[in-house]
């Protein structure tokens, strides 16, 4: 039987490993971790060319432009520092019109750019395996591994995720050969602003997001009047 996951980072209010100098709570994940395991991590990051470079990129575009540029600005200038000249974008077929801007707004800043659609290749879900059942929404897939090959094919320096579904993008990051960055994470019921579901989680979601409440708990504004 496999052990049961305890607290974690995720349950903390204390957040000493800022360097802040407060004591870490006894559950801490960093606590736990033994200096080797530390040590390992840091060779990664300082014995990898391309790790390096990266890691590099990110704190160069945080230190110089914190609180100041959009997402879409921070990839730009991320590219621009790691030496990425032809970027690739992932879309969803449903998101194209957003994404023909995103392109415009990268070549106009001086990218070359590639996109490659999620229904590239035409392949029906039923040639996966897939129970016929799900054509329910389209007899046609989408085909994330498709289209990390496709953008791998054109060498994209640097590829841009706008709004794959859930569990397609999980694919698209695994079998793309550049690095990935998400400009655009896919909630149809939200506009795409997934946090937004966090925000009401206490309130207007509460129902749609925790299976079960306290009586005490129930209703609260998300009641009907």
């Amino acid at each position: 039987m496999e052990e049961k996951l305890k607290m974690s980072c995720i349950d903390c209010g204390a957040v000493a490993c800022d360097g802040s100098g407060k004591p870490f709570p006894d559950f801490c994940v960093t606590k736990d971790l033994s200096e080797e395991e530390i040590r390992q991590v840091i060779d990664l990051y300082r014995n990898d060319e391309e790790n390096l470079r990266i890691m590099t990129a990110a704190a160069e575009v945080e230190l110089e432009h914190y609180c100041q540029y959009t997402r879409l600005q921070e990839i730009m200038e991320f590219a621009k520092k790691i030496g990425a000249t032809r970027l690739g974008i992932a879309t969803c077929v449903g998101l194209l019109q957003e994404s023909r801007l995103l392109a415009r707004i990268l070549r106009a800043n001086g990218f070359e750019v590639f996109g490659a659609g999620c229904k590239t290749g035409c392949v029906k879900k039923t040639d996966l395996g897939l129970d016929p059942k799900h054509e329910g929404t389209g007899s046609h897939t989408c085909n994330p591994i498709l289209q990390a090959k496709v953008l791998a094919k054109f060498h994209t320096q640097l590829n841009i995720v706008m709004g794959l579904c859930v569990g397609h993008d999980s694919l698209f990051y695994k079998y793309s050969e550049a690095p990935v960055t998400t400009l655009v994470a896919k909630d149809r019921v939200t506009g795409h602003n997934p946090i937004a579901a966090l925000h009401v989680s206490h309130s207007y979601y509460k129902k749609k997001l925790y299976p079960e409440q306290p009586e005490e708990e129930k209703g609260c504004c998300c009641k009907k009047e």
